[in-house]
């Protein structure tokens, strides 16, 4: 088994994995890291699973030292890394040595940055995974939900079969693309205006942002159907609350809500808008399933062909 020690961390540092199923019928929600295609490939470079235990580091104030010479892997944002203050730039994989120290500071480009090490990081299996979801006191390194903290060690016992990143399949965090949008049940009981103006103006992402929803400031939606039964939530669900600023659910979200949805987002979508910092801004685009679907098996083939 090899550690890392934590010399510096956040309550936005956790350990995270694809997250849990099967479980939303007992109110548990699904957890898991935010941008996963990010957390794909960085345990993709190590010849991990896909599903093992990562850390995901949010903004950055992350630090660890290597208690033995190590192989480690780094995908998502730039967070201004640095070993021992030499930057690593992030879509591949490093080596350190003994001692030296991995320091991640704060975001240059995107929010989320995503840190795997051979086999993944070892916590125990709560209801099938090791994501830390904070509010409900569940997964992480004790299985309690906590965030990392200093003085803490990350343990694994995997071996690293390391492997380039394939340049072009590395994301462009700088290229602004439209979120798709699978249409929901409700739409159509937004008025006319409103849903041309969802699809039509840019939105902005506001500073009341977290694992469980980011919002979106514009123009206000306007509802007209009847009132809601409180039915289950799915993964990047947009819900309008009667101010009419929407809300994009994310992996930390209720089991369940009453507000209307213009629909979800896509998984490729999801994984942009984690991303993005507040004051970005975003503009939604309609899909069809047929179209997203098609999209998602293209991505996921990506991974099997390198």
């Amino acid at each position: 088994m090899s550690r890392l020690l934590i010399e510096a961390s956040t309550p936005l540092c956790l350990l995270q994995d694809t997250g849990r199923f099967g479980v939303r019928h007992l109110g548990v929600t699904q957890g898991g890291a935010a941008d996963w295609l990010s957390m794909s490939w960085a345990n993709w470079m190590l010849g991990n699973a896909p599903d093992a235990a990562v850390v995901e580091i949010t903004l950055g104030g992350f630090t660890v030292v290597a208690e033995e010479d190590c192989v480690l892997a780094l995908a998502g944002a730039d967070l201004g890394a640095r070993v021992d203050g030499q930057a690593v730039a992030s879509w591949r994989f490093f080596s350190l040595r003994r001692g030296q120290t991995l320091a991640l500071t704060q975001p240059v480009l995107g929010a989320r940055a995503y840190l795997a090490a051979p086999g993944g990081f070892d916590a125990p299996a709560v209801l099938g995974s090791r994501a830390t979801v904070v509010r409900e006191e569940l997964g992480g390194l004790d299985g309690r939900g906590r965030a990392l903290s200093r003085g803490e060690h990350l343990s694994y016992s995997g071996a690293a079969t390391p492997r380039p990143m394939p340049y072009a399949l590395i994301p462009d965090f700088q290229q602004a693309q439209p979120l798709d949008l699978i249409l929901g049940a409700q739409n159509g009981a937004f008025s006319g205006r409103s849903l041309f103006d969802a699809f039509n103006t840019a939105w902005t992402l506001d500073s009341r942002a977290d694992r469980m929803g980011m919002r979106l400031l514009g123009t206000a939606l306007e509802y007209q159907g009847p009132a809601m039964i409180s039915e289950g939530i799915p993964l990047g669900a947009v819900q309008v609350p009667p101010d009419g600023q929407p809300i994009v659910l994310l992996n930390d979200r209720q089991t369940i809500g009453g507000y209307p949805r213009l629909g979800a987002l896509t998984p490729l979508s999801l994984a942009r808008l984690a991303q993005c910092l507040p004051g970005a801004q975003v503009q939604l685009r309609p899909v069809v399933q047929e179209v997203a679907h098609r999209q998602q098996v293209e991505c996921l083939q990506a991974f099997l062909r390198g």
